[in-house]
């Protein structure tokens, strides 16, 4: 499994830039995304998948993307030099909202 931390890393290393994963509690996530105007529904859903689909039940690995694809699944740090040589992650990004 991979955390949310060494997907970062990984993308940073692929890309030579300084990214960094900070964690950052639901309620000041939320209040942020209200404080940007994000509309309720999506702020409520997105509260959901913090809370409760990423709580942890859910680490573990299945077989459904072998299954849906009929290939085995790709590893992160292939897919990430393989999106990182087309260039797209090249320019930084605007601020962070």
């Amino acid at each position: 499994l991979l955390t949310f931390a060494q997907a970062t890393q990984e993308i940073a290393a692929a890309t030579k830039r300084d990214i960094r994963y900070e964690q950052v509690p639901v309620d000041v996530f939320v209040e942020g995304m209200r404080g940007h105007g994000i509309p309720s529904e999506i702020v409520s859903l997105t509260r959901y998948l913090f809370e409760t689909v990423l709580d942890g039940r859910n680490a573990q690995t299945a077989d459904g993307v072998r299954r849906a694809l009929g290939r085995a699944p790709r590893d992160f740090s292939e897919y990430v030099r393989n999106t990182a040589s087309t260039g797209v992650w090249a320019e930084p990004a605007s601020a962070a909202v």
